[in-house]
């Protein structure tokens, strides 16, 4: 199986560098493929120009790095977010990705002519899995701030294109667990995607 990860997250100390770690440990143990876009190495530009915008409409992506990625990620049977969640939302790489990248004519087509009903494109791939990391114990991020992540990505993003097999793995208070568990969590990661199918 190939595996496309999109990793985000800055500061190669952090817990979210572990868990990528982790996963590719674990996917290596099963020996599937991987193919690892890390956007803070990329360099890439997540900000929506007029010229992308006009590319939208057109179904037709100008940026390189756009089309570069799609063509990845076209060719992956499972695709894998990693990225912290800061101020209840992604950062702005994974943002400016899920703006840029998930794209009419790339990831996805409208089937009708109203533009209301969509398909997905990205004909390989069986899954997502989406890993985050947050300092918020799970119930305030759930009652207190809406789920937004789970709006936005799971439901908000994957759900409208058409994609079925959606995951979301979430590590909660991150700063305020033990060592001990965090060590326990990376473990039971890596055990998770070495039995991926």
């Amino acid at each position: 199986m190939k595996v496309a990860i999109v990793f985000n997250h800055p500061y190669q100390g952090s817990f979210c560098n572990a868990i990528l770690n982790s996963v590719i440990n674990g996917l290596k143990r099963a020996n599937h493929e991987i193919d690892l876009i890390h956007l803070d190495n990329d360099n890439f530009n997540p900000v929506m120009t007029a010229g992308d915008l006009k590319g939208f409409r057109d179904k037709k992506p100008i940026d390189p790095k756009v089309l570069e990625y799609s063509e990845r990620i076209k060719n992956a049977d499972h695709l894998v977010f990693i990225f912290p969640i800061w101020w209840e939302l992604m950062p702005a790489l994974t943002k400016g990705f899920v703006d840029k990248v998930i794209f009419p004519g790339v990831a996805y087509d409208y089937t009708n002519a109203e533009n209301t009903r969509m398909k997905p494109l990205w004909k390989n791939l069986k899954g997502e899995t989406m890993i985050t990391t947050m300092n918020t114990p799970n119930y305030l991020y759930w009652l207190f701030f809406g789920n937004a992540i789970k709006k936005t990505m799971i439901m908000g993003t994957f759900w409208k294109i058409g994609f079925k097999n959606r995951k979301w793995i979430s590590f909660n208070q991150v700063k305020q667990v033990t060592k001990e568990k965090r060590e326990k969590w990376l473990v039971r990661l890596e055990q998770k995607f070495e039995q991926l199918k």
